[in-house]
C-alpha cells in the first residue's frame, strides 16, 4: 500500500486533444463531411496542421520527461513506504512475544519462590489456616493499594455481584487451604505430582453438573494421568495420607471453582475483568478465613508465639511475606497471560510450570526421588499435556 506522501509525488498529466485534420474526400466512396479520424502519432512526434508528422517541441518533451519521472519516484516512494510497513509490524510482533516469554518467565519464577518460601515456613510453622490468611491479608493489601493508587480501575459491583461471587470465594478460600495443608505435610513435588490430577476432576464435575460430556479421546488422555499418579504415590518417599487427600481436595475445590464460574456466569461491568474479579475474590477470602483462624488454630503469627517457639522473627517474617507476595503475584501473572493467548496456550504453559516447580523443588529440597517414582510423575504430566491438546478438538456436528 502506498502512503499518502508517495501518491501526492503525482501530478496528473493535462490530456491534450488529438488534433485531426480536413481534407478533400476524393472518389465516390470519400468521407462524409469531408473530417477524418484522429491520426495516432509515434511518440515524440506531434501533428502539425497541415497534417505532417513533426517532431514534438521541446516543452512538450520536458513535460512528458516529467510526467515519466514522477510516476517512477511515486513507484518507488511506494515501495519504501511498504517496506516501512512491514518493518512496523514486524517489529510490533517482536515486542510482544518478548512481553508474553517475560510475563510466563515471571510466572514461573514466582512459582519457585512461593512454593520454596511455603515450604520452609510451614516446615517450622505447621500452621496452614495461619498461613493461608497470612497470604490472603497481603493479597488484599496488594489489591487495596492498586487501586487506591489507580495502577488498576477500581471495579464498579453491586450486592448481586458480590453474592454471585461468594460461592467461588468460598472455594477459592478452600482450594488454597488445602494446597497449604498438603505442603505442610508431603514434599513440594508429591504435591505437584498429585495436582497433575486437576484435569480428571476437571471432566467429571463438568459432565456432572454442566453436562459436558467428554469426547473418548479426552477420556482415553485420563489415563495416563491416573495411572501416572498411582505409580509416583505408591512410590513416593514423603507420602502421608493426609497430604495424599488435602492435595485431592484441593484438586476438587479449584475445579469445582472453575464449574462455579461457569454455571453461574457472574455478569461483569465493564472495569470488573479478571484481574479485579481475582483481587474480589482474595479480600472476601481474607474474611472469610480470618475468623476460622481465631476460633481453630488462634493467631500464631505474632511474635510472643514465634519467640517463645524458638523461632527466629526475622527469618519467619521475611519468608512468610515473600511467599504471600508471590502467591498473589503469580496468580494475577496467571490472568495477564490467559488475556493475551487462548486457554489451550495457557493449560500447555500451567503444565510447563509444574514441571519446572517439581523439578526445582526436588534439586532444592534434595528431595529423595527413585526411578519409579520420576517415571509415574513423567507418565502424569505427559497426560495432562495429552489432554489440554485434545480438549481443543471438538467433536464434529453429525449429519442429519
Amino acid at each position: 500500500m502506498q502512503s499518502a506522501a508517495a501518491v501526492g509525488l503525482v501530478r496528473p498529466c493535462a490530456a491534450r486533444p488529438l488534433p485531426t485534420y480536413t481534407s478533400p474526400c476524393r472518389g465516390a466512396g470519400g468521407c462524409i463531411g469531408g473530417t477524418q479520424p484522429p491520426l495516432l502519432t509515434p511518440r515524440g512526434l506531434r501533428l502539425s496542421a497541415r497534417a505532417g508528422l513533426l517532431p514534438a517541441s521541446p516543452l512538450e518533451e520536458e513535460e512528458n520527461r516529467r510526467c515519466r519521472a514522477a510516476r517512477h519516484v511515486a513507484a518507488a516512494a511506494g515501495k519504501v513506504a511498504a517496506a516501512e510497513g512491514a518493518g512496523e509490524e514486524a517489529g510490533g510482533g517482536l515486542v510482544k512475544t518478548l512481553q508474553l516469554g517475560a510475563l510466563f518467565g515471571l510466572w514461573y519464577l514466582f512459582n519457585i519462590y512461593f512454593n520454596i518460601y511455603n515450604k520452609q515456613v510451614l516446615k517450622v510453622l505447621p500452621y496452614p489456616i495461619n498461613i493461608t490468611t497470612v497470604q490472603f491479608t497481603v493479597g488484599s493489601a496488594i489489591a487495596l493499594f492498586m487501586w487506591i493508587t489507580g495502577i488498576l480501575k477500581r471495579p464498579k459491583i453491586s450486592g448481586a455481584q458480590l453474592f454471585a461471587i461468594l460461592p467461588l470465594a468460598i472455594v477459592h478460600t478452600m482450594g488454597n487451604l488445602f494446597t497449604n495443608m498438603s505442603l505442610g505435610k508431603v514434599a513440594v513435588s508429591f504435591t505437584h505430582t498429585i495436582k497433575a490430577m486437576e484435569p480428571f476432576f476437571s471432566v467429571l464435575l463438568s459432565a456432572i453438573f454442566l453436562g459436558e460430556l467428554p469426547t473418548p479421546w479426552v477420556v482415553l488422555s485420563l489415563l495416563p494421568i491416573v495411572g501416572g499418579v498411582a505409580l509416583a504415590s505408591l512410590t513416593e518417599a514423603s507420602f502421608n495420607w493426609a497430604g495424599f487427600w488435602s492435595a485431592m481436595a484441593s484438586n476438587v475445590t479449584f475445579q469445582s471453582r472453575n464449574v462455579l464460574s461457569k454455571k453461574l456466569m457472574v455478569k461483569k461491568e465493564e472495569s470488573l475483568d479478571n484481574i479485579n474479579l481475582f483481587s474480589i475474590i482474595t479480600v472476601m477470602s481474607f474474611f472469610l478465613l480470618a475468623p476460622v483462624t481465631l476460633l481453630t488454630e488462634g493467631v500464631k503469627v505474632s511474635p510472643a508465639v514465634l519467640q517463645s517457639a524458638g523461632l527466629n522473627l526475622k527469618q519467619i517474617y521475611t519468608r512468610s511475606l515473600i511467599a504471600a507476595f508471590c502467591f498473589h503475584a503469580y496468580q494475577q501473572v496467571s490472568y495477564m497471560i490467559l488475556a493475551r493467548v487462548s486457554p489451550v496456550t495457557h493449560s500447555v504453559g500451567n503444565c510447563v510450570k509444574r514441571v519446572v516447580v517439581i523439578v526445582t523443588s526436588v534439586l532444592f529440597f534434595r528431595t529423595p526421588v527413585s526411578p519409579i517414582n520420576s517415571l509415574g510423575t513423567g507418565i502424569a504430566l505427559a497426560g495432562v499435556f495429552l489432554y489440554s491438546q485434545l480438549k481443543r478438538l471438538k467433536p464434529k456436528p453429525k449429519a442429519a
